[in-house]
């Protein structure tokens, strides 16, 4: 099922070699969807690589930031933006072929059944991670384990490839979302889990090998642990200033 007004968003931080092939993917599964694309400046020239591509797709719009302002800051933006100019669907995804292009319809067709959140879930079936070693599962899993446990809501919630239908959500939901960085996936899920809005989960498989280096280092997890448990602590202590006025 394709939606009247949808919109597809990628931010980008160094991605010169995988834009163009992504978009051609994207564009291969004939949906009837605009494309938004956010570059951070990226040193290697990704920003150029996206306007040349703009050129020859009318449909294909591009940002471009100063500097490198967080994951989190990008989604963000990229949501005011779908926001702004009316659309009534937006799916997120990474720019690293992280999230197959064959997902899409899938997110598309749990939308249309009355979902106002779709979630791509590497959790759902097994053998779903292949090519990952023992050791890389173990500690995904665990990540998610702990993830479920301290927020209470059993989805892949650090995972960046989602549905939003932005007609069912009203915009000062993502307000209440405060972090800038990776922690923004499982904040701003928990956000619209606390606040009842209908999420659902299609099972995907996340490929062992993607296009570049994983941008999440050892002090991008820190933050996002210490964001963890300070949104368990807002859980505990101030429920109501995770909530929308209805």
């Amino acid at each position: 099922m394709n939606p009247v007004s949808c919109l597809i968003f990628i931010p980008t931080y160094n991605e010169r070699e995988n834009v163009e092939p992504l978009t051609e993917a994207i564009l291969d599964q004939g949906l009837d969807c605009d494309l938004l694309f956010l570059d951070d400046d990226s040193p290697d020239g990704t920003g150029s690589v996206l306007d040349k591509l703009a050129e020859r797709h009318p449909r294909m719009t591009v940002i471009h930031r100063e500097g490198k302002a967080g994951i989190g800051s990008a989604h963000q933006a990229g949501i005011a933006w779908a926001y702004e100019h009316g659309y009534e669907w937006l799916i997120t995804m990474d720019s690293d072929f992280a999230h197959p292009p064959e997902y899409l319809p899938k997110l598309l067709e749990a939308a249309g059944e009355g979902a106002a959140v779709v979630v791509g879930s590497r959790y759902l079936k097994r053998g779903s991670l292949p090519g990952w070693s023992a050791g890389r599962k173990m500690l995904t899993h665990l990540g998610h384990a702990v993830t479920v446990a301290l927020l209470g809501m059993p989805y892949d919630a650090t995972t960046a490839f989602r549905l939003y239908r932005l007609g069912d959500i009203p915009q000062e939901t993502f307000a209440l979302v405060r972090s800038q960085g990776y922690s923004f996936f499982f904040e701003s899920l928990f956000v619209l889990h606390v606040n009842r809005f209908p999420i659902r989960q299609i099972p995907m498989h996340l490929p062992g090998r993607t296009f570049g280096a994983s941008k999440m280092d050892s002090r991008e997890v820190a933050t996002s642990v210490r964001f963890l448990i300070q949104l368990l602590g807002r859980k505990l202590l101030t429920p109501r200033r995770l909530r929308i006025r209805r």
